[in-house]
């Protein structure tokens, strides 16, 4: 149940985080699905502590970019809060970017997407 919750709601964020990259900025649509997304990501960095498949039940490489994440999180909001609204971008970009890569080695064969759709040996 955590792999199925940790994986619908990364792909909302995803989504919820493209909406917001690729609309107005400063609106209050653009702070209310980006406090959404915090929301959302929030329960996805946490809970991936719990989902350690790469490395027979240890944490691996990947769980240093969850720390990442979280760290870029708060630095995003702490930037917006001080109106530094470059990094605050540069943040929630790069934090995309992150899990836009973490998405593409959660499709590696053998994890779970892989045998959801089905090419996963």
């Amino acid at each position: 149940m955590l792999i199925w919750t940790h994986f619908i709601l990364a792909v909302s964020a995803i989504g919820l985080g493209l909406v917001n990259l690729a609309s107005a900025k400063g609106t209050r649509r653009h702070r209310i699905v980006g406090w959404c997304w915090m929301v959302v990501m929030t329960y996805v960095t946490v809970s991936s502590f719990w989902i350690r498949e790469l490395n027979d039940g240890a944490f691996s490489w990947i769980h240093l970019l969850t720390i990442w994440t979280m760290i870029s999180m708060v630095a995003a909001i702490v930037a917006i809060r001080r109106g530094r609204v470059r990094t605050h971008a540069a943040f929630m970009t790069g934090t995309m970017i992150g899990a836009l890569i973490a998405g593409g080695f959660a499709m590696i064969p053998g994890r779970f997407i892989s045998h959801l759709f089905g090419y996963g040996g």
